[in-house]
């Protein structure tokens, strides 16, 4: 008759760091194979999560135990990556999910299970430890988050917000989605073009687009401006600089705060009585009415060529907030 193993329960509390544990460690432990099975049961005190992948405790897993259990069914050398990876870069402009994005060596074989998507690379990078997890370096992970985004307006979201708040430049960027996979990479280069133009948000890629179509001399995107005294008036979205015309793209859910409103009607009463012309848009316009909104544009410009150039300075490229 074989000698009864006795589980060592400390050992499983200790390699369990988030309740979650593989079902061979537990073995390694001592804990009988029947004594898994039971309790992994439906309606048992544990969960399977995935694969030989089991939760202690039953219900609803943690976003954390989500995470540690995709690395332990990823096995070693894994990495997050994607959305679940920017969220603990500290990103806050991407869609919601539960999918847990791997990244694993190309010679393992594992298959995507449940929430988690499994990617084989040759271009393993170095990981990041990110809130105790081992992640893909952020420019990696934007950009396998971004490729795998549906629209284009959440592609510009996720990359502006990491470009404006200084956690990646629109440089490495471009080289990540040079070097990488093909999939979904035109909306990234749409998005890379419209960052190398210094746009910041998804109303203001519109907006870019629309002004080259306007058939106006060129438009700047987010120029510091200065006055005579080389005090700053303001940064306005778009700027002519031939004849001093700014172009402000009025989003709601900034300017209705009454912090957002009042500076924007600071902004506009030191631009204007610098002898700036200022031309209002909101966002939806740019999507509902394009027409009128480039009759407006032009018609402003031509207003602007009737007067001198204001004495104002335009210093380009900065991503500063305002």
């Amino acid at each position: 008759m074989p000698r009864r193993t006795i589980a060592d329960w400390d050992g499983v509390a200790t390699a369990a760091t988030y309740g979650v544990i593989t079902a061979r460690a537990l073995d390694e432990l001592g804990v009988p194979r029947q004594t898994v099975y039971h309790r992994a049961s439906i309606g048992g005190p544990w969960k399977r999560l995935l694969p030989g992948v089991i939760m202690l405790s039953s219900g609803t897993p943690t976003r954390e135990q989500r995470l540690d259990a995709a690395l332990q069914y990823a096995g070693t050398g894994a990495m997050i990556t994607g959305i679940a990876a920017c969220r603990l870069h500290g990103m806050t402009q991407f869609p919601g999910t539960e999918e847990v994005h791997m990244l694993i060596p190309e010679a393992r074989k594992r298959a995507s299970k449940e929430f988690v998507e499994i990617e084989r690379t040759t271009r393993l990078p170095r990981p990041a430890s990110q809130g105790g997890f081992r992640v893909a370096p952020l420019v990696r992970a934007l950009l396998d988050a971004a490729r795998r985004l549906p629209t284009l307006d959440q592609v510009r979201a996720l990359l502006a917000e990491a470009v404006q708040r200084g956690m990646v430049t629109a440089e490495a960027l471009a080289k990540e989605a040079k070097a990488g996979s093909r999939r979904g990479v035109a909306r990234c280069r749409v998005v890379l073009e419209e960052l190398g133009a210094n746009v910041h948000s998804a109303a203001e890629g519109w907006a870019y687009r629309l002004a080259r179509k306007a058939g106006l001399p060129r438009t700047q995107w987010n120029v510091r401006l200065l006055g005579p005294d080389g005090k700053l008036l303001g940064v306005p979205d778009g700027w002519i600089d031939e004849v001093g015309l700014a172009w402000q793209i009025d989003s709601l859910n900034f300017h209705l705060r009454p912090a957002g409103y009042e500076n924007t009607v600071r902004r506009h009463t030191l631009m204007t009585a610098a002898g700036v012309v200022v031309v209002h848009t909101l966002p939806k316009h740019i999507r509902s009415n394009p027409a009128a909104v480039l009759d407006e544009l032009r018609r402003s410009y031509q207003v602007a060529r009737q007067r001198p150039r204001p004495r104002v300075t335009a210093v380009p490229h900065t991503t500063e907030r305002r």
